[in-house]
């Protein structure tokens, strides 16, 4: 290996770690402000928390559309969205039952499902995601925050209010310094991804889907597993629906609204195995409101199933 692609690995991984304690930072600064604002704990559970942690995605594939790189931008949402489900859940479930909410079960699961199904058919009906399909993205996250926002309101709990654990100013730098750590970071995530993959003869979609989707996805995977030692086993599904929901969303409108997205047809089986793993949380779920170990483990074994196909199949 020659000094110039060690060179891009040690920017890779510095570019993750800008990303992740980016994100991090900017979690504590916005949820400081939201409390010293009176908004409701549950709420920013439900948005600063859950959108937050999918802030490393927006900033790969948002800047990935800036500078062209398409294929990046997309593969990154649809890895990011399958090792959510598949290693974030599976590897949980080792630790112990992970518990189903009902409204994650009847109102963010099927959510999910819809939004995944009327991606695939922007994707189907052009090969492409339009800008104005990308609006359309846009205009559902605004309308789904807003519900989650209603429904908080009839929660018992949507009252609670966290203590701020930083002023005012504090919570304005931690906002500031943790966006230019996201910036920052997944400019680099990407002009290094892309290098790598170039010299290795890997394509922009399989580092994408493999290398970026798994760095960019582990603010998920660390509050996930913080939960658990929290005994807030429930938290964990909540946060990967609202990460995957936000990823469609809010990521693929942002950056399709930016530059229109064209994609390679290839992608069609990645997307049906998303249909699929969707399908098949939502089915697990509905079974036992739980996922357990025997459940987890399969979640496992097709994540290793399809990194390998992924990886044959460039």
């Amino acid at each position: 290996m020659d000094s110039g692609i060690i060179i891009q690995v040690v920017l890779l991984i510095v570019g993750f770690v800008f990303l992740i304690k980016g994100s991090d930072i900017f979690v504590d600064g916005s949820s400081s402000i939201a409390s010293l604002l009176k908004v409701p704990t549950i709420i920013v559970g439900l948005t600063i928390v859950a959108f937050g942690t999918s802030a490393p995605e927006a900033a790969v594939s948002i800047i990935s559309s800036i500078n062209g790189n398409n294929a990046m931008a997309v593969s990154n949402i649809i890895g990011s969205n399958i090792f959510n489900i598949l290693i974030i859940i599976g590897v949980g479930t080792l630790l112990g039952d992970l518990l189903m909410e009902k409204n994650v079960l009847n109102r963010d699961l099927p959510i999910l499902i819809g939004v995944t199904l009327l991606l695939t058919a922007f994707i189907i009906i052009g090969w492409n995601i339009s800008t104005i399909e990308g609006i359309i993205l846009l205009a559902i996250i605004v309308v789904y925050v807003f519900s989650l926002i209603h429904s908080s309101k009839k929660d018992s709990h949507a009252h609670d209010v966290d203590k701020p654990k930083l002023s005012t100013k504090k919570s304005i730098s931690f906002i500031i310094i943790g966006l230019v750590g996201i910036i920052l970071g997944g400019d680099l995530v990407v002009k290094s991804a892309s290098t790598i993959a170039i010299s290795f003869g890997m394509s922009e979609t399989l580092v994408g889907l493999t290398i970026v989707a798994i760095g960019t996805s582990l603010p998920e995977l660390v509050t996930s597993l913080t939960a658990l030692k929290k005994g807030e086993n429930q938290l964990v599904i909540g946060n990967v629906i609202g990460s995957n929901i936000f990823n469609m969303l809010f990521v693929l409108g942002a950056s399709s609204a930016i530059s229109e997205i064209p994609l390679d047809s290839s992608l069609l089986v990645d997307v049906m195995f998303m249909i699929f793993i969707t399908l098949l949380c939502f089915i697990f779920g509905k079974t036992q409101e739980k996922y357990d170990k025997k459940e987890g483990i399969i979640f496992i074994a097709l994540f290793i199933a399809y990194m390998a196909f992924a990886i044959l199949r460039n």
